[in-house]
C-alpha cells in the first residue's frame, strides 16, 4: 500500500495517483474504503498500520499542506485530521497543481488522486515536477511500459506494482531535485572510489624502483 506504509515517511512513497477516467470512480471508491480501514495507533502493536510521524512539527506541516489544498478547491475523500504527531491517512481528489499537497514532497500519509484520459499526456503531467525518483505503472501493454521508460524523467520505473520498492543491489536514486548518484553496493563503491588515469609513452624497464 505504497502511500501509507511507514506512515508515508519514505522518499518512494506514492503521493500522486493517476487513474484512467473510465475506472476512476470504481478505484477511488475502493481506495476510500481501504484507507478508512487502516488502523492508527502504537507502532509496537502489530495491528497498527499508521503510526506517528517523526515529530509534531512535521505533522503540522502536512496538515497545513492539506488545508491549503482544500482552500484551493480540492476534495477530501477521507482523513485529513491530526492529533499531535498522528496524522490520519488522507485521500484527496482534484488537487490543484500549484498546491504544496501536489507539488511538494508530503513525506506523510497523503495520497492525491487525479483522472487521466490520454497516456502520453499523463506521462508529461507526471514529469511536471521538480522531483523524479520512482514511478509505478500498472498496465497490460508492454509498449506503454517502454514508452513510460523512455519518456519519464525518473530514476526508476516499477511496472505493475507501487513505486515503493527497492533492493539494496539496485541502482537506487533519482533525477532533478531527487538527488544525484545511486545507492546500492556496486554504485556506492563507485561513488567512494577515486578514479585515476595513468598514460605511458616511450618508456623502458629497469631492475631498480
Amino acid at each position: 500500500f505504497g502511500a501509507f506504509y511507514q506512515s508515508g515517511q519514505s522518499c518512494i512513497s506514492t503521493q500522486r495517483l493517476y487513474i484512467k477516467e473510465d475506472i476512476y470512480d470504481e478505484v477511488v471508491n475502493a481506495l476510500v474504503e481501504k484507507v478508512k480501514s487502516l488502523r492508527m495507533g502504537d507502532p509496537k502493536d502489530e495491528q497498527t498500520f499508521i503510526g506517528p510521524m517523526i515529530s509534531e512539527k512535521e505533522a503540522t506541516r502536512l496538515e497545513a499542506a492539506v488545508k491549503g489544498a482544500v482552500g484551493a478547491g480540492c476534495t477530501v475523500l477521507c482523513g485529513g485530521g491530526r492529533r499531535g504527531s498522528m496524522f490520519e491517512p488522507t485521500l484527496l481528489a482534484d488537487v490543484p497543481d500549484e498546491t504544496d499537497a501536489w507539488r511538494e514532497e508530503a513525506f506523510g500519509p497523503l495520497l492525491c488522486a487525479a483522472k487521466f484520459g490520454d497516456f502520453e499526456e499523463v506521462v508529461e503531467r507526471a514529469n511536471d515536477s521538480k522531483y523524479g525518483i520512482h514511478v509505478g505503472l500498472f498496465t497490460n501493454d508492454i509498449n506503454r511500459a517502454f514508452y513510460a521508460w523512455n519518456n519519464l524523467q525518473t530514476g526508476g520505473l516499477v511496472v505493475n506494482d507501487v513505486p515503493s520498492i527497492r533492493v539494496d543491489s539496485m541502482p537506487y536514486g533519482g533525477v532533478k531535485d531527487s538527488g544525484i548518484g545511486r545507492e546500492g553496493v556496486r554504485y556506492a563503491m563507485e561513488d567512494m572510489t577515486e578514479i585515476r588515469t595513468m598514460l605511458i609513452k616511450n618508456v623502458g624497464t629497469s631492475d631498480k624502483i
